[in-house]
């Protein structure tokens, strides 16, 4: 799949601009985008040509369920994201894109809105996550899901368009909420465990009750469509196995692009000004 390869180079770039920088034409019109994510806020900058430039990321507590509910500590977080991103480019980030879960209300939206403006930078350009996601991924027909840390998102394309979008809770805190109790542990540790792939293959048998009603929400919006393909983005979906057991569980062939906790955010920064 040539595109799927593009993405994955896209996204393997873009890892390496989180600790390296890349030069960049000062007069250029830079593409931003801030993710407002349930388990890490980023900001990303991609120049004009969609070429990468700078990330940023930082693990964040500040949103649950696809709704702030730590405006401050929001606030706080990508400032500082922004004051390091503009220390390392030298110039400062004024406009940039966003995402939300499909179906956020505007009042919900707005409160995002608000975060990233309080920080200091005007939002442009507002997206549903899974569409942000399809960007990178460029798909014509198929599904995008994207399991984030509290909601599970869906967008359903059919000829490179949207015809269906859907978001319901079950996510990454969810994952984590099973790990702590079964290790009983705070959730911070059950966080950790989560990250880390060497722990994967021991955490998968009790987290798998949870893939699995992450696979029943896909199966349940997907009954009036077609549809051939499911792509997994969002920190949830590094879980190592993941697409197996979606594809058992729908009987639908599953893909893992490379690294989908940053497809979502170079999505963003790619709408930005769209």
């Amino acid at each position: 799949m040539e595109y799927l390869n593009k993405a994955d180079s896209l996204i393997r770039e873009v890892e390496k601009t989180l600790a390296e920088i890349r030069d960049f034409d000062r007069n250029d019109t830079l593409k931003v985008g801030v993710d407002l994510g349930t388990s890490h806020i980023s900001i990303t900058v991609l120049s004009s040509e969609d070429k990468p430039i700078a990330c940023s990321m930082e693990p964040a507590q500040v949103v649950r369920d696809g709704l702030v509910v730590d405006y401050s500590g929001a606030v706080k977080i990508v400032r500082r994201l922004k004051t390091e991103v503009e220390k390392r480019l030298g110039l400062e980030l004024l406009t940039t894109a966003i995402a939300v879960p499909p179906g956020t209300s505007k009042r919900d939206s707005d409160t995002h809105r608000y975060v990233v403006e309080a920080a200091g930078m005007e939002v442009v350009t507002i997206a549903d996550e899974p569409t942000a996601a399809n960007k990178v991924l460029c798909i014509k027909d198929g599904i995008v899901v994207d399991i984030g840390g509290g909601t599970t998102g869906l967008s359903v394309f059919e000829n490179g368009n949207v015809v269906y979008t859907a978001d319901e809770p079950t996510g990454g805190t969810h994952l984590s909420l099973v790990i702590a109790g079964n290790y009983r542990i705070p959730i911070e540790k059950a966080e950790c465990i989560k990250r880390d792939k060497t722990r994967h293959k021991e955490i998968t048998p009790l987290v798998l009750p949870v893939v699995q009603k992450i696979a029943t929400i896909v199966n349940t919006h997907i009954k009036e469509h077609r549809v051939k393909d499911i792509y997994l983005v969002g920190g949830t979906s590094c879980l190592t196995g993941i697409e197996n057991i979606i594809k058992g569980e729908t009987g639908i062939n599953t893909i893992k692009p490379y690294n989908p906790l940053l497809v979502t955010p170079v999505g963003i920064a790619l709408c930005c000004g769209l």
